[in-house]
């Protein structure tokens, strides 16, 4: 039923993609709500509730509650929290922090993973900065993602452009997966490295493309409830991510409520 390449990696048909594509389109839908509902005073676990419930009324399911006993809807990391922070009521946003918030969905078996940092209210230039070069990191990412291709390639589109903006700071041991009929499949992907390796890309893959950088340094570590991951030096990080698909025509976006057509364009104008 579900086809794989030599290297272990799902293929998926044009049906299957349209499935995907389905559920792709709930997260958009959700991410899309909850960066219209951040603003100065609500919690990181407000935002939670608001995911759930949207992800439920459009008859799916969230992907992240109970995964590997992950207790919330959707990753909610602030400031210096890079990926997996838990919602909670605890600390209310305030105005010029930047939230990241991260957010899956499975539709009829089939997985949507997709990831934005929105900002609180104002907040400094060097933050909007390190946003805007994360996405736009991630976007040329995902350009490169045309059969005959390589992997590699991916990540060291990412890294190229993030060092050709500054002085920022790429983790080493987070990156993006392969996705399907489960969250995270084959392959892993680095946000960094060399070109012209691994395996070729072809048409049926499903990648999940998300850049995660830092404000300073690389280094990160793992808080006290095994979910936390923070920078070290206490700056600030974003993450972006888009689940997409491999086609004959270049990247589909299937977590972009447009498909990716309107920054894919950009790109190659």
């Amino acid at each position: 039923m579900f086809k794989r390449n030599r290297h272990g990696i799902q293929i998926k048909s044009p049906e299957q993609l349209e499935k995907m594509r389905a559920a792709g389109l709930v997260v958009g839908r959700t991410l899309d709500l909850l960066k219209r509902s951040v603003e100065p005073g609500m919690t990181p676990l407000d935002l939670d509730s608001i995911a759930e419930k949207a992800i439920r009324d459009e008859g799916a399911i969230p992907s992240f509650k109970g995964y590997q006993g992950f207790p919330a809807t959707i990753c909610a990391s602030v400031n210096d929290e890079v990926v997996h922070g838990i919602p909670g009521d605890a600390r209310k946003l305030r105005e010029g922090d930047i939230i990241s918030i991260d957010c899956g969905a499975i539709l009829e078996g089939w997985h949507g993973d997709s990831a934005v940092t929105v900002p609180v209210g104002e907040v400094d230039p060097h933050l909007t900065e390190l946003m805007r070069v994360t996405e736009e990191s991630m976007w040329r990412g995902i350009a490169v993602l045309r059969p005959g291709r390589h992997l590699s390639d991916i990540g060291h589109e990412i890294e190229r452009y993030v060092k050709s903006q500054g002085r920022f700071g790429i983790p080493q041991e987070y990156g993006g997966h392969g996705i399907g009929t489960e969250m995270h499949m084959d392959p892993w992907i680095a946000n960094h490295g060399r070109p012209g390796r691994g395996p070729v890309l072809e048409e049926g893959m499903c990648l999940a493309i998300e850049p995660m950088v830092n404000l300073g340094t690389d280094r990160t570590r793992v808080l006290a409830d095994d979910w936390t991951v923070v920078t070290i030096d206490g700056k600030a990080s974003a993450h972006f991510e888009h689940s997409v698909a491999v086609t004959h025509n270049g990247p589909w976006v299937l977590t972009a409520l447009d498909g990716g057509k309107e920054r894919l364009t950009q790109l190659q104008n």
